[in-house]
């Protein structure tokens, strides 16, 4: 049976893309990453959690920092995890439960800082419900990858959905929405704003009746 969340606890998500849409780059994923994410790998917010110096003391790094504080646990994909277990290195920068999706089980991997990595193999459903409980009062991020908040979006089970939009056209690669093109989505614009760096846009997401 589904655990029953608090009424203030939401399902948010954010997701950094390229102007044309894509999480990563086609010929190289990696460096397209890393070029979407330069405005959160500047704030400040962002490089104290990898414990790295300085970094930019600004709005981006403000609502970095929001975001962390409001999430009491996380979902990812499996190939997300993969992708970061090595570069997070022994303090990833989560510091709180993390409901990791996947096919092949493995044991928790514990973390510093507060952070363990739990191995769902049951779905995503399942993977919120441990996420909710866990996450007590505070809301859960899904942090990607772009499969996970796909299957969040189509399964109706996102709340908050921030997307951050890099001023760049990586011209190919994985697009965030592809796969939902069998219905119509309705989103509801919450904020908008734009930094040096990058554009932020909030929406609610509208339920089915």
């Amino acid at each position: 049976m589904a655990a029953h969340p608090p009424a203030a606890q939401l399902v948010t998500c954010d997701m950094t893309i390229s102007l044309d849409g894509y999480t990563g780059g086609l010929h190289h994923p990696s460096e397209g990453f890393m070029r979407i994410m330069e405005w959160a790998h500047h704030a400040y917010a962002w490089r104290s959690r990898q414990n790295m110096k300085g970094g930019d003391r600004n709005r981006d790094s403000e609502m970095i920092e929001e975001v962390f504080q409001s999430a009491g646990a996380y979902v990812m994909g499996r190939r997300m995890f993969d992708a970061g277990e090595e570069p997070w290195g022994s303090e990833p920068p989560f510091h709180a439960p993390v409901f990791v999706l996947t096919h092949r089980p493995r044991d928790p991997v514990v973390r510093g800082g507060g952070t363990t990595f739990h191995f769902v193999t049951e779905g995503l459903v399942h993977a919120l419900d441990l996420a909710r409980a866990a996450a007590k009062a505070r809301n859960v991020a899904i942090s990607g990858g772009a499969d996970t908040v796909r299957q969040a979006i189509d399964a109706g089970l996102l709340d908050i959905l921030r997307i951050h939009v890099a001023p760049v056209l990586l011209g190919g690669g994985t697009r965030l929405f592809d796969g939902l093109e069998h219905r119509i989505t309705e989103l509801e614009p919450v904020d908008a704003w734009s930094s040096e760096r990058v554009s932020h846009l909030t929406y609610r997401m509208a339920k089915a009746a």
